[in-house]
């Protein structure tokens, strides 16, 4: 079955109109901190294929991610979970199945943070 994808009302595109610029420093402790906890959780490739996924869709993902990749349910699983836990992506409760999508200002300040290097 090939994944669907839909927008969920907390999702959308990856800049929301009205959404002010995060101004928060790309250097210094904390935002080493921040780089290093955001690296940890895009240092696998299977991550990166489910984050690319996911801003490919600009929607919430709804279905089976794991007919996308050639992994198992449970390895799937993990991976999402580490991508959940540093708030790239949000998984929320849609019927008997969770809809994930890529959180954008987490996005975009990993980005800003890799261009600070």
């Amino acid at each position: 079955m090939p994944t669907t994808a839909r927008i969920a009302p907390s999702c959308g595109p990856a800049v929301r109109a009205g959404e002010e610029r995060d101004l928060r420093p790309v250097e210094g402790r904390e935002a080493d901190d921040e780089l290093a906890l955001l690296a940890k959780a895009v240092g696998h490739p299977a991550r990166v294929q489910i984050l690319r996924l996911l801003v490919r869709r600009e929607a919430c993902v709804c279905g089976d991610i794991v007919d996308e990749l050639p992994l198992a349910q449970s390895t799937v699983s993990q991976h999402l979970k580490v991508l959940k836990e540093a708030g790239l992506i949000r998984g929320e409760i849609d019927g008997p199945r969770v809809c994930y999508c890529v959180e954008p200002r987490v996005l975009r300040r990993l980005k800003a943070l890799v261009g600070s290097l």
